[in-house]
């Protein structure tokens, strides 16, 4: 007599199919979560802007980190905070500069005194600069900070400062006109889905 007992490949490709659809459902989640998060600095004013690094073309930033630098050039002129905070350390060991010192030669050159300026110059990652740009506050006493960014890095931005108790951390989000939407987002997804690991006590090296 036949059994009904369902055989291990089709035990397998259910397996398979339901991962699968789990896969696709993150997915999907995880692209709303680091699309649809707006910026906040229309409604409060901090004491730094915490500018995230990015790369630099030789001694100059890239053109995704100039979009950070000019937004948070137009917050700075707005009031919405007192200094900045320029957090990235070196992109390679042949780097003449570090992130942050790029950043820093740029917004001089736009007029910025050095005196409104803080570097951070050891971050190699978004949790770093975070983490090191924190205890930059506690050194100056500086209370509360806007960070800025781009649109699709916010969402694990803003989850990664309140996982390490910022005030009410605000964020101020550029879309980007220069770098392609599609590769970054996905490369945020991964980094979004092991931040989202991690939190679960599930390390992942992506």
């Amino acid at each position: 007599m036949p059994s009904n007992k369902p055989s291990v490949v089709t035990k397998v490709m259910r397996g398979v199919i339901i991962a699968a659809v789990l896969v696709c459902l993150w997915l999907g989640y995880a692209w709303i979560q680091i699309s649809g998060l707006g910026s906040t600095m229309a409604y409060k004013k901090a004491d730094a802007g915490i500018v995230l690094g990015a790369a630099l073309w030789g001694d100059v930033p890239s053109p995704g980190l100039r979009e950070r630098l000019e937004q948070s050039l137009k917050e700075y002129h707005a009031g919405s905070f007192r200094y900045f905070i320029l957090t990235g350390g070196l992109d390679t060991t042949k780097s003449r500069y570090t992130e942050a010192e790029g950043m820093a030669n740029y917004l001089r050159k736009q007029g910025v005194p050095s005196t409104a300026i803080l570097l951070e110059n050891k971050a190699t990652n978004t949790y770093e600069n975070l983490l090191f740009s924190r205890r930059i506050m506690e050194e100056h006493q500086l209370r509360t900070a806007v960070i800025i960014t781009h649109t699709y890095h916010g969402r694990r931005a803003k989850e990664i400062a309140e996982s390490l108790n910022y005030i009410d951390p605000q964020l101020s989000l550029v879309e980007s006109k220069v770098l392609p939407k599609v590769p970054n987002h996905f490369r945020e997804i991964l980094a979004y889905t092991k931040w989202t690991l991690n939190k679960l006590g599930i390390p992942l090296d992506l």
